[in-house]
């Protein structure tokens, strides 16, 4: 069956970094994009980055520009962000989920609330603290 694991969270001090990974099985993830979200306690559930199925690029929310990269390894069927100079703030239970077409305004009017998610795995907690 199709299937989205999310591994490599844990507790890192602020300016920190880790390798958060996505992997799946039951499909190859090369056919999909791929977003990662995020959800803090008390917070909705925000995304926060995409890597696309055709030409492989890469978006960002402002949030996460800069100290956040999304990048795939084909060859292991897993995608993965890694997360670099990590905040206070970036702690929360991360997801990644499969989708057809990264939402882009500027190019498709599309948001994260109006696109379609195929897969969404259970996702890993990071938590930031001193």
């Amino acid at each position: 069956q199709e299937q989205l694991v999310e591994s490599g969270g844990g507790l890192v001090q602020p300016g920190g970094s880790l390798r958060l990974s996505c992997a799946a099985s039951g499909f190859t993830l090369d056919s999909y994009g791929i977003a990662w979200f995020r959800q803090a306690p008390g917070k909705e559930r925000e995304g926060i980055s995409c890597i696309s199925r055709g030409d492989g690029r890469t978006y960002y929310e402002d949030s996460v520009k800069g100290r956040f990269t999304v990048s795939r390894d084909n060859a292991k069927n897993t995608v993965y962000l890694q997360m670099n100079n990590l905040k206070p703030e970036d702690t929360a239970v991360y997801y990644c989920t499969a989708l057809l077409q990264c939402p882009r305004r500027d190019l498709y009017g599309s948001t994260w609330d109006t696109t379609v998610y195929e897969y969404w795995g259970q996702g890993t907690q990071v938590t930031v603290s001193s």
